[in-house]
């Protein structure tokens, strides 16, 4: 299977990356066993890069799918940390739910920072000090902004990107898709190890699948693209896709003739307002007291999900 490198981290990647997300609470809810078979499954076929961040709560899926795993696998997780001592939580809590001493790339995510190396300087520093300990193999950024990727560039303690693309540019913060693009290609230019997330935005682009990524994956710069996947199928159809095999129609057309929403449960919302401050896509206000989506600008990353006190926010 071909593989391809990221950037100058000297990681060796097949360039269909596994995203965790919906494995979780926050979208389809699978137990660690479901979750691990599926990700073993993804390992044994060829896949060797694992998605996953604190905030999705799929810790113990990855680790029972790398258990006795003897291939090779690259495990990235992410912080959403504010302050330095929070991120560094977020890594030692990676490290000790995940049974490794060290992770190979952890990402500043700051969704919603146009600037993090202003905003969130104590924990790129924080970040950078635990490589140095040997807990991080490499530190990265990832974004929904355009300028945020772009800044990442010029930073060479950046060394992987994880930039928000897709071919509507649904999801961008501040641009275009081919403004993103650009921003992507610098990156790459400059050494950065590159993989997209969001290139189906969020299940929207579903219908549209297999043109969706092609369109990212056809983009300079762009050494994988995370897919979150929840069948056997699905993983299958995918690595067939990534490998340049024939595409099976009837798979696919299965595939892309799925459907998922945001779903809140009205009755139970206090209206507090905490997945309209989570939401990274504007989606969400508070009308009347109650929680109301804007279905045309959701990209269905399920963090408002996680900012629920009252747990009755889930992407399905």
């Amino acid at each position: 299977m071909n593989h391809i490198m990221l950037g100058t981290t000297n990681i060796s990647i097949f360039p269909l990356v596994f995203g965790t997300l919906p494995l979780g609470p926050l979208q389809a809810g699978l137990s660690p066993s479901e979750g691990g078979r599926l990700i073993r499954h993804a390992l044994e076929h060829g896949v060797t890069m694992i998605d996953t961040a604190t905030l999705y709560d799929t810790y113990p899926h990855v680790r029972e799918g790398i258990a006795g795993w003897q291939g090779d696998v690259t495990i990235v997780t992410k912080t959403h940390a504010n302050d330095g001592p929070t991120a560094r939580a977020h890594v030692e809590k990676g490290l000790r739910e995940l049974g490794r001493e060290r992770l190979d790339i952890v990402h500043l995510h700051g969704a919603r920072v146009a600037d993090p190396f202003s905003d969130r300087a104590d924990v790129l520093a924080e970040l950078l000090r635990m490589k140095d300990e040997g807990k991080i193999g490499h530190v990265g950024l990832s974004s929904h902004y355009i300028c945020a990727i772009l800044k990442a560039a010029d930073h060479p303690e950046i060394e992987v990107v994880h930039p928000l693309i897709n071919r509507t540019g649904m999801g961008i913060l501040d641009g275009s898709a081919a403004e993103m693009a650009e921003a992507i290609a610098a990156c790459a230019r400059a050494g950065k190890g590159v993989y997209a997330m969001k290139a189906l935005a969020g299940g929207n682009l579903i219908a549209e699948a297999r043109a969706s990524l092609a369109y990212v994956r056809g983009l300079e710069g762009v050494h994988g693209v995370a897919i979150g996947m929840l069948s056997e199928a699905e993983v299958e159809a995918n690595i067939a896709l990534f490998s340049g095999n024939a595409p099976e129609d009837e798979v696919w057309r299965q595939l892309e003739s799925r459907r998922r929403k945001l779903r809140i449960m009205e009755n139970f919302c206090k209206g507090c307002g905490g997945c309209v401050e989570a939401c990274a896509s504007g989606a969400l206000t508070v009308v009347n007291g109650k929680a109301v989506l804007d279905e045309a600008a959701c990209i269905l990353c399920g963090y408002c999900a996680a900012s629920c006190p009252e747990f009755i926010i889930r992407v399905v």
